[in-house]
């Protein structure tokens, strides 16, 4: 039995440690440009169209050229995928669980490896991308162990005369379409607990990060999955993502994205289709406006620190990022100024140097929607640091932080999805949570404060998925922190949680007479 409960994230500041991430980085510095084909039913099928994958930090460096799916390859995946369910369902759940484990193995050998072509195709600092390669090792076991615990069911009462049983099967197909910002843990974690239900799927995962789950879809086939059950198809979402998404086999659809893609997705998957004969099941994560409220009652040095680091960490680009700091007036100029004195020290680079804090932002669509924003921001609030960017190399912009916000600004209530952070100023802790509560998300949220009843009042108040006392809004483990968020954050799918699983499962009741 696997009993591994928390990847470690690596320690950095030992010479050992930085040596084998340079290596890692060496590794894959010499399998840059290479061409990956699609997996069909587990045939490697090339394309004359290219996904073309660079790196944002330096838009001339081709990290990979992705094979891309049309519709008719689209239909081949499903088609392989249907057949491979036949069979896959009926595989025992220990077995299925046995290919995640050992999947999480081959992972953890070749980490530093999966860390750095993060680095070079996420735009994610060192710690960043070790702390997503762990994420991802994390769900492979978490939801192997979750599945050997579901395998038998759960209990129900039986009367005299008969035997009931109360047991879990698989739904069918599902299209698994997957994030850049969390490319390597999120790809990974949806596909394999639709995996490890005994579901088959089709991984569409996002056209700025292909190279990543292609070297995923190669280390599932290592680690024994059988061919049919993942199907690796990258490809435009209006072409290959609506047609997925609308086709009457669909059983399931898993996405992690934008609100916009989200709803759109969750309103095509509700029309029944001809030749559907079920009701698909939408499982969405999709996105947030992160809240950190800080109490006159608060260690002020750990509130500047907090709001920094969930800001400013992977350049803001978390849907559970801090992009709203909301402080009671009698401590908001001194938690402000900390926070701009800390942002000062921040450095910003190629995140394939360990010294920098901050790299890229994903591509040009990213960095001009967020250039966006900070042009607006000049009009609603003060600018008290960064607000300049430069696209010239790679997609770079300074962490940026507004003052003097009103809670219904636009910065105060549109995911930016960059390094911006707005501050706005309340009367007292009551009024902080009605604006920390006053958007359309609800993700995460974290409460600066050392009053018990302030805190016990945010527990049940602050109307959050994940809710953080005294610590950042980010980084949320697996099976510590099962996560996901209210309203338009999604449909509160706890991923890393107890009761993650079910989603992609179907309960069956069977009574006998004896």
């Amino acid at each position: 039995m696997i009993t591994y409960k928390h990847e470690p994230f690596t320690d950095f500041s030992k010479e050992e440690n930085k040596q084998a991430f340079k290596a890692g980085l060496d590794l894959v510095e010499s399998y840059l440009g290479k061409d990956y084909p699609l997996v069909i039913g587990g045939e490697k099928i090339t394309t004359d169209e290219k996904i073309v994958s660079i790196n944002p930090a330096n838009k001339e460096e081709i990290v990979g050229r992705v094979s891309k799916a049309d519709r008719e390859l689209a239909q081949q995946a499903m088609d392989s995928a249907l057949a491979a369910f036949e069979s896959w369902k009926k595989v025992k759940p220990e077995i299925r669980a046995d290919v995640l484990f050992k999947a999480a193995a081959i992972i953890r050998r070749r980490k530093h490896e999966f860390s750095a072509l993060l680095v070079k195709e996420a735009g994610k600092p060192w710690n960043e991308a070790d702390a997503d390669t762990a994420e991802g090792i994390d769900f492979l076991e978490y939801y192997g162990r979750q599945m050997l615990e579901l395998k038998d069911g759960k209990k129900v009462e039986s009367r005299p005369g008969e035997y009931n049983r109360y047991d879990y099967i698989p739904l069918g197909v599902g299209v698994i379409i997957s994030p850049w910002n969390f490319a390597f843990a999120i790809m990974a974690g949806t596909t394999v607990a639709a995996i490890v239900s005994g579901n088959t799927v089709l991984l569409k995962p996002a056209s700025t990060t292909p190279v990543i789950a292609a070297k995923f879809v190669e280390v599932m086939e290592e680690a024994g999955l059988p061919k049919g059950v993942l199907n690796y198809i990258p490809g435009s979402g209006s072409e290959v993502g609506d047609f997925l998404v609308d086709h009457p086999k669909t059983r399931f659809i898993s996405f992690t994205g934008s609100r916009e893609v989200g709803t759109r997705i969750y309103e095509r998957a509700a029309i029944v289709n001809e030749g559907q004969i079920w009701l698909k099941r939408v499982i969405a994560e999709m996105g947030g406006k992160d809240t950190i409220v800080v109490d006159k009652e608060a260690d002020l040095e750990l509130a500047a620190q907090s709001i920094v680091r969930s800001a400013f960490g992977f350049s803001g680009q978390k849907c559970s990022a801090c992009s709203r700091a909301v402080i009671v007036e009698d401590v908001y100029d001194e938690v402000l100024n900390r926070a701009v004195e800390l942002t000062k020290e921040l450095t910003i680079g190629d995140p394939a140097d360990q010294n920098n804090f901050m790299g890229p932002v994903n591509d040009q669509n990213a960095f001009d929607k967020i250039m966006k924003y900070i042009e607006i921001g000049k009009g609603e609030g003060e600018l008290m640091i960064g607000g300049e960017g430069d696209d010239s190399k790679g997609y770079f912009i300074k962490p940026t932080i507004f003052a003097g916000l009103a809670p219904e600004a636009r910065l105060m209530q549109e995911e930016i999805f960059g390094p911006v952070v707005a501050f706005a100023k309340a009367k007292d802790f009551t009024e902080a949570l009605e604006i920390a509560n006053n958007t359309e998300y609800g993700l995460t949220g974290a409460v600066i404060t050392n009053n018990r009843m302030n805190m016990e009042k945010a527990r049940e108040e602050f109307h959050v998925g994940n809710l953080y006392f005294n610590r950042g809004c980010t980084g949320a483990i697996v099976g510590y922190q099962p996560f996901g968020g209210f309203n338009m954050s999604g449909t509160d799918s706890k991923a890393g949680g107890p009761d993650y699983l079910l989603l992609h499962m179907q309960a069956k009741t069977t009574s006998e007479m004896l």
